[in-house]
């Protein structure tokens, strides 16, 4: 890997505002590259370093699959199980057909909040309802419980953020606590991620990005744009190092019986198929994965993004390589994780 190279070309999109946030790239055994780029706060020009921690968006999922997968352990509940009936949300549009099967591989059909698939913006939410009315789960429930469903329980693989909301209820019925209190102790804790958590945007906290989007030649902050604390969905706060302690964790069993982290990584759904290559995109529980026409696994990543904020966590099986990515842009991550790409791919 030309670590030179990268990191002259992850200098120069800094150098023209295109990305600000961190990079770190391990192998098995070493960290092969790391870096970080721009201001962790555009308001103060206050540089970024690898102890930033910043949101990451919807690889929060990540967290909130293996808390389920953790109470499917614990025999709470199964992966058959009807969320419906386990939450006790009858007469809404959601079938009681959906499982938890379901919504950890985006197959339950239900409808979104903000169908992102369909063009319709997360922002928007926002507009009627003040974001800083939404702090616990259940406050997301309005939002989607009435919507039509896409497609019956498992007819098909539509990303649904929501579906997620479900999941994190489940965790709170199953343990009695909030999801936010139970991610930090039974996921953060075992795996080691030191720097992680749930900060809430009014709240002052060192070391934690400002979220931003280039507007009229300046910046704006995010603060309007969604939920102020994070959720099952997305927004906890990590740095690089939190992310790679969690992929090592999730492999060397610290987190769930062999099983279920591999399920995690097994793809349970087609969700597209490139035309011109045969590569397949499926969807794990958290992970969505690419595999050959051969069904051999290319990688698996998850990717977050939000309107100041942007992540992607992502492991090379062939290289044996894992990769974090975070910015404070929306737009952030995406340049520089083909860049990488392309220097793993050389390997």
């Amino acid at each position: 890997m030309d670590t030179d190279s990268l990191h002259a070309a992850l200098t120069d999109l800094a150098r023209k505002g295109e990305f600000s946030g961190t990079v770190r790239i391990d192998s098995a055994d070493r960290t092969l590259f790391e870096g970080a780029y721009g201001p962790a706060s555009y308001t103060w020009n206050v540089p970024a370093t690898m102890s930033t921690r910043y949101d990451c968006a919807s690889v929060t999922k990540l967290f909130t699959a293996v808390a389920t997968l953790q109470q499917v352990a614990a025999g709470a509940f199964t992966l058959q199980t009807s969320a419906i009936d386990y939450l006790g949300l009858t007469g809404t549009t959601i079938s009681p057909a959906v499982t938890v099967h379901h919504l950890l591989s985006h197959t339950s059909g239900i409808g979104d909040d903000a169908d992102e698939e369909a063009g319709e913006s997360y922002e928007a939410l926002w507009v009627d309802t003040p974001n800083y009315s939404v702090r616990q789960t259940a406050d997301f429930l309005p939002n989607f419980v009435n919507k039509p469903a896409n497609f019956a329980p498992g007819k098909g693989a539509r990303y649904c953020n929501v579906s997620y909301i479900l999941l994190g209820l489940m965790i709170e019925k199953a343990t009695g606590r909030s999801y936010r209190d139970y991610v930090v102790e039974h996921v953060f804790g075992p795996a080691g991620m030191s720097r992680a958590g749930f900060f809430a945007m009014d709240r002052v906290v060192p070391d934690v990005a400002e979220g931003v989007e280039a507007d009229d030649g300046g910046w704006r902050r995010n603060i309007y744009s969604y939920p102020p604390i994070g959720s099952p969905d997305g927004g906890a706060h990590v740095c690089a190092a939190d992310l790679l302690a969690f992929h090592r964790a999730l492999r060397a069993g610290e987190l769930l019986p062999a099983e279920l982290a591999e399920a995690m990584i097994t793809p349970h759904a087609t969700h597209s198929v490139d035309p011109e290559n045969g590569v397949v995109h499926a969807m794990g529980y958290g992970f969505e994965i690419s595999t050959d026409p051969g069904a051999v696994v290319r990688s698996y990543w998850k990717e977050g993004v939000n309107t100041g904020a942007s992540a992607m966590l992502r492991h090379y099986p062939g290289a044996a390589v894992t990769v974090a990515v975070l910015s404070n842009l929306e737009d952030g991550v995406w340049e520089p994780v083909d860049l990488i790409n392309d220097a793993v791919q050389s390997l």
